[in-house]
């Protein structure tokens, strides 16, 4: 059951995340959820190497959306999405 909380989870960050890049247009759902959770995972990544913590869940939210974010970063410039 908690696999199924964290792809809608990750699908929200996700499609947050495209739409502050503009990029949502572009995106589906499961490339939403793909980004959120990838990007979720590089975001905590990121944030374990330069020692912080994600304590309480609206810092966790900033860490998986900034990672979402790069992610997309990432993505735009290997070229597989466009800016608007």
């Amino acid at each position: 059951m908690s696999w199924i909380i964290s792809l809608i989870i990750g699908g929200i960050i996700g499609w947050v995340a495209s739409i502050i890049m503009k990029t949502n247009a572009q995106m589906g759902v499961i490339a939403n959820v793909v980004v959120g959770v990838v990007g979720s995972l590089l975001g905590n990544w990121i944030a374990g190497l330069i020692g912080l913590t994600a304590n309480g869940t609206i810092v966790r939210f900033g860490i998986a959306l900034a990672g979402a974010m790069l992610l997309i970063f990432i993505l735009r410039k290997l070229g597989i999405f466009r800016k608007k």
